[in-house]
């Protein structure tokens, strides 16, 4: 059995960091310099740019997002408005849900089996 296309059309973000997909990929079989396996992606919906940041392990998808959401809140002097990613046990955490509320952050979580929700991240990995 083959699952029907996906014909769904999404709507863009309206401004910068309006909406933020992110995914993370690996491990990967080969490690980068410093002992790198895994990688997280964060794309603005508005303008797809992208920022990419090596981790280790799994586990500091946290830490990753607290400094790309400083970098760019920073930068830009505005905020993030929501965060779409997967089911990943990474954005299911206790610590990153409480640091969404806290900040304000709407969390998108995919339904699982439908990467297409999550192609922008999907398709940058």
């Amino acid at each position: 059995m083959t699952k029907a296309p996906f014909s769904g059309k999404v709507k863009r973000a309206s401004d910068l960091l309006g909406l933020i997909h992110s995914d993370v990929c690996g491990p990967m079989n080969t490690h980068a310099r410093g002992g790198f396996q895994y990688f997280i992606t964060f794309t603005d919906d508005f303008n797809r740019y992208g920022y990419i940041y090596l981790m280790r392990h799994k586990s500091e998808a946290l830490e990753k997002f607290k400094e790309f959401k400083t970098e760019v809140q920073n930068q830009h002097g505005k905020s993030i408005k929501a965060l779409r990613a997967d089911r990943g046990g990474e954005y299911l955490s206790q610590d990153f849900n409480e640091l969404l509320k806290e900040c304000g952050i709407v969390s998108q979580l995919t339904l699982p089996g439908t990467p297409q929700w999550n192609g922008v991240s999907e398709r940058r990995n």
